[in-house]
Order: structure tokens, then C-alpha cells, then sequence
């Protein structure tokens, strides 16, 4: 297995948490990190050798995430949604279907994939979509309609989509597929410029429009019934993205109980003169915050290493999937919470780093799934649908 400082050796991590505070400021785009993740082939650590890619398995990147985002977690987040469907082509690819190689491919020579799930309203997610999905005459499909959190809107050269085919003869279908960015310039696809956020600012999900975007016949990859069913497409979906986004706010759990350590480790009580890491309440505060954070590696690690297995978990799969993201975003804010309370009121101000940390770790509650629709899937794996009781 390759080890994380490998890959994302201290210095590079340096580099990256100084330009954090800047972009979290400017509202900008990490250009420059992405410029250093590609150059050291971060962008096709799931491509398989084979294809010109580094051949990880997801339960490394899942690592790799981890350690990305305990010096820039907006730039880690960002890169996690490339890296989602990467991972989909790969998961795909390993249970040979090959849907997905023009991804891999892609990834390899340089693009940037972009995820254009997310609608206003819409709590169905993969199972509908309020975009209007038009077949035409050649196979290729015209998207029209809003995504919203549209991350890498500077960037993305292909945004891989969903939205809603009513016309089809065999009843509505859910179209999957990829526009390329050439849309843009033909004014089939726009990009507000409207990510003005609390936190994870460096992200730049942006509301994109959709007026008839065409993905060409060859990329549209899947046309599924709407509502949940066993597509790979839609698990391979769902358990990279759930996976990763947990892998994320595990690393920002990690950087946010160091910073509690070091500042433990710093400063002294005037009334004692001994280090607070001697005082009684801060070393149960720290304990607390450290029992937290160690469940979280073992979890994301034996889950994604099942995923790679091709391990068969059933209708459970979803339940697992869902509860490891959602366990994983509230234990991230609640040491980050305890962090803060250990370093003192310095935290508070804006120029520190755990007061960024205190911003951007509120981005995991958005993510599906959310609280509600993960403790409903939880509830159903466990009790089954609701009236179903004998």
C-alpha cells in the first residue's frame, strides 16, 4: 500500500495550508494547487497503470484525502468530486464494464471532471432530477436546467450530469452523461459567479445553467428508471462520493486536534505557570476529542476496502454508506468545536486557522446525505419501511 507522505510529502502540504488563508480570504480558486496535484499525477491516482494512472485503490486515495485536507480542505473537497467519478470508472471498470474508460482516460491526459448533481429542492438526489434531459436525433442528449454547488466551476473540462428524460417509450428515465466545457463558449452552459460563501470558499461551486448543454451520443453513459435501483453507475456513485466526502471532514477533525495539542502544549496558565496540557479538564477535552477522531480512519478504511473487494454488503450498502459520511461530518464539527475552546478566545479571530476550520467543517451537513435522509436509511435497514412492522 502506498503511504500518504509519499505522495503528499510535508513540504507540499506547507505550501498548500499557506495559500489556504489567502483563498479562504480572496474567495478564490487554488490554481496553484491544482497545478501541483496534476504535475505529480494526483488527478489519476484511481486510473490504473495500465491507462497511464498511478493504480491506487479507493481505500489509499481515501487516505490521501484525509492527509490533503488536514492542510487545505477546500482544495481537497474541490478535487474529491474529480476524483468521485474517477473512482466510478475505475469501480466499473473493475467489474469490466467499460462505460467509464473515456474518465480514466481523460483523467490521465489532464481533464478535470466535474460533478453536476446537486439541484435547489431536490432531496430525491441520484433518484430524480428537475433537469429537463432532451433527446436528439444522433443519439446525443440536451440538458436544460440548474445545478447548483457546482464545484471547480474555473476549471472543469467535462461535467458529468444527470437530468430527466419524460419522452422516452419505455416511460421517464434518469440520463447520465458529460457535457464538455465547449458549452460554455456556445452559450449552452453558464456560470454564475455567485460562490459567495461561509466557508469552503476555495471550492468554487458555482451555479451553473443549463440551456440545451449537448453531451454528445458517446458520452451518455446510463438511462435508468427513476427511484432507487441496483445500477452500478448509481452504487458507484454513491459509495465513492459518500467515501471521500467522509474522508475530508476526517481530515479536518486530524489537523483540528493537533492545533489543540500544539496550543495545549503552548500556553500556561498564569495562575499555575504549568502548560494547559497539565491541566485536568484540557487533557479529558483532548482525550474526548481524540476517542472521536481515532473511529473515524478504521471505518472509512475497512469500508472502502470492501467497496474495492467487490464485498457484498447487500441493501445494506447504502445504510453503511450513509452513516459512515454522516458519523464522520458530526464527529469532524465536534473536535473542531473542542478545539477551539482549547486554543481560547485567539481562535476566534478570523486569521486563524482554527477559525477557518470552524467554517469550512459546516459544509459537511450539506452533502448528501444529510442528517434526515441518513438516519431514515439507517431506520429502514434496521426496522424495515415504515407500516411494515408484523
Amino acid at each position: 500500500m502506498t503511504e500518504p507522505e509519499t505522495i503528499l510529502p510535508p513540504d507540499l502540504l506547507e505550501r498548500f495550508r499557506e495559500r489556504a488563508s489567502t483563498h479562504d480570504r480572496e474567495n478564490t480558486f487554488p490554481a496553484a494547487d491544482l497545478d501541483e496535484l496534476r504535475a505529480i499525477g494526483y488527478l489519476a491516482l484511481l486510473v490504473p497503470e495500465a491507462l497511464g494512472g498511478r493504480g491506487l485503490a479507493l481505500a489509499e486515495v481515501a487516505r490521501l484525502q484525509q492527509r490533503l485536507a488536514t492542510a487545505a480542505p477546500a482544495t481537497a473537497l474541490a478535487i474529491n468530486m474529480h476524483l468521485v467519478w474517477t473512482g466510478v470508472a475505475r469501480q466499473l471498470l473493475d467489474r469490466g464494464i467499460d462505460d467509464l474508460r473515456f474518465v480514466l482516460e481523460g483523467a490521465a491526459a489532464g481533464e478535470v471532471f466535474a460533478f453536476g448533481i446537486s439541484e435547489a429542492g431536490n432531496d430525491l438526489v441520484l433518484f430524480g432530477s428537475d433537469t429537463a434531459a432532451e433527446p436528439q436525433p444522433d443519439g446525443a442528449y440536451a440538458f436544460t436546467g440548474t445545478k447548483i454547488f457546482t464545484t471547480l466551476s474555473p476549471v472543469w473540462t467535462q461535467l458529468g450530469l444527470h437530468g430527466l428524460d419524460t419522452r422516452s417509450a419505455d416511460g421517464p428515465r434518469i440520463v447520465y452523461a458529460f457535457v464538455p466545457r465547449g458549452e460554455e463558449a456556445a452559450g449552452r452552459v453558464r456560470i454564475r459567479d455567485d460562490w459567495d460563501t461561509l466557508g469552503m470558499r476555495a471550492t468554487q461551486s458555482r451555479t451553473t445553467e443549463l440551456h440545451g448543454a449537448v453531451a454528445p451520443a458517446e458520452r451518455v453513459v446510463r438511462r435508468v428508471a427513476p427511484g432507487p435501483q441496483p445500477d452500478p453507475l448509481v452504487f458507484g456513485i454513491f459509495s465513492v462520493f459518500e467515501l471521500l466526502i467522509a474522508s475530508v471532514y476526517t481530515g479536518i477533525a486530524r489537523r483540528a486536534l493537533d492545533l489543540a495539542v500544539l496550543s495545549a502544549r503552548s500556553r500556561h496558565s498564569k495562575k499555575t505557570g504549568a502548560p494547559l496540557s497539565d491541566d485536568p479538564d484540557i487533557r479529558r477535552r483532548v482525550a474526548t476529542m481524540a476517542m472521536t477522531y481515532d473511529a473515524l480512519p478504521p471505518q472509512i478504511s475497512v469500508l472502502s476496502a470492501d467497496v474495492d473487494a467487490r464485498v457484498e454488503h447487500g441493501e445494506r450498502w447504502f445504510s453503511l454508506l450513509a452513516g459512515v459520511k454522516h458519523r464522520a461530518v458530526a464527529a469532524a464539527k465536534q473536535v473542531v468545536d473542542e478545539a477551539m475552546l482549547v486554543a481560547g478566545g485567539s481562535s476566534f479571530f478570523a486569521r486563524n486557522e482554527l477559525s477557518r476550520l470552524y467554517r469550512d467543517v459546516l459544509a459537511g451537513q450539506f452533502h448528501p446525505s444529510d442528517p434526515e435522509s441518513a438516519h431514515a436509511a439507517l431506520a429502514t435497514a434496521w426496522l424495515g419501511p415504515v407500516g411494515d412492522a408484523p
